[in-house]
């Protein structure tokens, strides 16, 4: 922070008239073990409090709010011999990003320590958690109602509220987010000034105005809209990586996305991506009836709601990795951090789930998906529509991997892969309000009128499994219908 800026805080901070949970005012008090137990009270105090900082002042009166200076200075300041700003880092848990200010206010010297809302859990000074009580510092274990309340702020901060960076003046937060495309891709009219424009990201959600004119970016602007994510810490590996490989192992790399969109947020990086593995996957021969002229391997709307639904619903919380795309000789795996809140097998007809709902709102707003929880039904009425064999949806450890598969004729797919199609068609039935026939399996399939034992045998085979059963057991082959196991 600038000397102005830090004095605006101050300004704003006395303006409040006493100490609150997320502000302290001292003189001298120096001792590390004081301050460790105030970093860890007033964090907690902070997150119940629903802020995103808390600030411990040096150098004002706390009866009086009369800036009278202060003696202590955090640069020199030790802990036996070691700097008081290691002791602090180490001694606290988890460890937080504060920082110390030090400026002048009418001739006296003032020092402000700027605390983060705890991130998930509480903060601790080795094995205490403290809380701020009124403006009195308690353990929190002598209070359960607070500890009570301060779990439950963690339960509603989601990771689009998170900070991706903090304290940043107006000039720099328009240098890190690419605010044009922002309002471009959202319909809004750019406003006249900066000052229009920092508040229209604020009710964006996209970052919050802080005391002293500074602002916090929030993980939200951030993922979608940043220019560069290596530029806002762990986010950084939530970049979209894209790679092909020669063949179907991974031994050995053709050529990776490295173009210039990769490292920035979604709402730019996402249709560069998608355009990128369409330009990679190859041409498909003509097939049957339903495509009678050369096509790219793979329907488009099927890599673009795929990619969609691996950033879109990815779990922020698993550090380390971002959504992958790969593609093979004859697939494309679309893998997402996390495990999917429904199950694979309901992923069709279920209803809609998101575990990141502000980001889930502002893609629709994008353009990026519909909220609507048709996005896997979209892929499987395309894969029908050009006869592929169908889509593995599978989790691995943490994570979630969506497969497409390259065309192969009926005679060639394997028993499990005709079993997993008629499922998958009976869902989609079921989705667009219909129920699965001999007749809609041969559609399905590519075959004719005459082939109809082909279909009855590929729903036998399904119903063996127990996966599909029949509407009315006692109708007619002829009119036969089935439904999904659990309908």
């Amino acid at each position: 922070m600038t000397d102005q800026q830090l004095q605006d805080l101050i300004a704003e901070l006395r303006s409040i008239g006493r100490e609150c949970e997320w502000s302290e005012f001292k003189c001298n008090n120096e001792r590390p073990e004081e301050i460790a137990e105030y970093i860890s009270a007033m964090s907690n105090s902070a997150a119940m409090a629903g802020v995103e900082s808390a600030y411990l002042v040096w150098g004002i009166r706390d009866e009086t709010l009369d800036i009278v200076g202060t003696r202590f200075d955090p640069s020199t300041a030790r802990k036996g011999n070691e700097p008081l700003f290691n002791w602090l880092m180490r001694s606290t848990l988890p460890q937080l990003d504060f920082q110390f200010f030090t400026t002048e206010v009418s001739g006296h010297r003032v020092v402000v320590l700027k605390i983060p809302r705890a991130p998930n859990q509480p903060v601790r000074f080795g094995s205490e958690a403290f809380i701020r009580v009124d403006s009195q510092k308690r353990k929190l274990k002598d209070y359960p109602e607070h500890a009570r309340k301060l779990w439950a702020s963690f339960d509603t901060t989601t990771f689009e509220a998170g900070i991706a960076k903090q304290d940043v003046d107006g000039p720099r937060l328009l240098q890190l987010l690419d605010f044009s495309t922002c309002f471009d891709k959202l319909g809004i009219a750019l406003p006249a000034d900066q000052a229009g424009i920092l508040g229209r990201l604020c009710d964006e959600q996209l970052a919050v105005e802080q005391p002293g004119g500074r602002y916090d970016i929030t993980n939200l602007g951030a993922i979608l809209f940043a220019k560069n994510l290596s530029d806002f810490g762990r986010l950084g590996r939530k970049s979209i990586r894209v790679v092909k490989y020669s063949g179907d192992g991974r031994f050995e790399i053709e050529r990776q996305w490295e173009d210039a969109p990769a490292m920035r947020g979604y709402a730019m990086a996402f249709e560069a991506a998608v355009a990128f593995v369409n330009s990679q996957v190859k041409q498909n021969e003509p097939i049957g009836e339903a495509l009678r002229a050369k096509v790219k391997m793979y329907p488009e709307i099927a890599i673009r709601e795929l990619v969609g639904n691996a950033i879109i619903h990815q779990d922020f919380s698993i550090r380390g990795t971002g959504p992958l795309i790969e593609i093979f000789e004859h697939r494309i795996e679309v893998t997402s951090p996390g495990q999917p809140l429904l199950d694979p097998i309901r992923f069709i007809d279920g209803p809609p789930r998101s575990r990141n709902e502000s980001l889930a709102a502002m893609a629709r707003r994008l353009n990026m998906c519909e909220e609507l929880g048709t996005g896997i039904d979209k892929v499987i009425e395309a894969v029908e529509i050009f006869q592929l064999p169908p889509p593995v949806f599978e989790t691995p450890v943490e994570s979630t991997r969506s497969t497409l598969l390259a065309h192969k004729p009926l005679d060639e797919m394997t028993r499990e892969e005709r079993i997993r199609a008629c499922l998958q068609h009976a869902c989609l039935c079921i989705a667009t309000g219909e129920q699965m026939s001999n007749k809609s399996v041969r559609k399905r399939f590519g075959l004719d009128d005459k082939q109809s034992a082909k279909a009855t045998r590929i729903i036998n085979e399904t119903l063996e499994t127990g996966d599909i059963k029949p509407v009315d057991p006692t109708a007619s082959r002829k009119y036969m219908r089935y439904v999904p196991s659990w309908c």
